[in-house]
């Protein structure tokens, strides 16, 4: 009959450097999870709000309306478009007030807004990538760190028992070491994951505010 692992009986056996390393490790985990869920948040509100903003904004284009793509704008300002595109609706927005010709200059400068909130906007969403990435590249040398150090002290142990210590003797001191190499990949493989899907999310992301932010600037070199 095999036997489970019993985590609270390696922990009580595990010397004072193990348990630091599992702490730090507990660390990274947490922080990690807590970027992941903030972003994961952040991108379905801007999402959420784009999907809302996005076809009415393309109607309104399409309808020569710049107006009210100008109000929608203003409307959604959680939608990653929207925020992209705000910038260079203020830019011209003096301009349809007062009915004024929309000039090569005053479409140069929407494309340069464009371009800074866009940098502004992608800066956001990548903010905390660097602590999933960070994660997911330490964690299992951290762990391995502390299966180093333990394996070290179990032969030390051996060392100092004699020939009366054994196999028997230190198998329990290398499993205790071992647990912390398997703790370092459990918190380094959603790390990893969480890296991969955000990253995949913000490059779709930033597809739609370069597509909208195209079709803005063609409609009003057209008009």
């Amino acid at each position: 009959m095999s036997h489970g692992v019993d985590l609270l009986k390696l922990w009580d056996a595990a010397g004072t450097f193990a348990r630091g390393v599992i702490f730090v490790l507990l660390f990274m985990s947490l922080w990690s999870l807590s970027v992941a869920i903030t972003k994961a948040i952040m991108i379905w509100r801007s999402q959420k709000a784009t999907k809302k903003f996005a076809p009415e904004f393309s109607r309104a284009i399409q309808e020569e309306n710049l107006e009210k793509g100008i109000a929608l704008a203003e409307k959604n300002p959680k939608s990653h478009v929207a925020k992209v595109l705000g910038g260079a609706l203020a830019e011209v927005k003096p301009l349809i007030q007062d009915r004024a010709t929309i000039t090569s200059a005053d479409i140069n400068s929407a494309e340069r807004a464009v371009e800074r909130e866009m940098l502004i906007t992608l800066a956001d969403f990548k903010r905390g990538m660097g602590v999933l990435a960070t994660v997911g590249a330490t964690a299992p040398f951290v762990g391995l760190l502390g299966t180093t150090m333990g394996i070290v002290t179990a032969f030390t142990g051996m060392a100092a028992a004699g020939a009366s210590g054994g196999l028997a003797g230190i198998s329990a001191g290398i499993a205790e070491a071992l647990i912390t190499t398997a703790f370092g990949l459990m918190v380094a493989i959603p790390a990893v994951w969480f890296y991969n899907y955000f990253t995949t999310k913000i490059e779709n992301l930033t597809v739609e505010m370069t597509y909208s932010s195209k079709e803005l600037i063609d409609y009003l070199i057209k008009s």
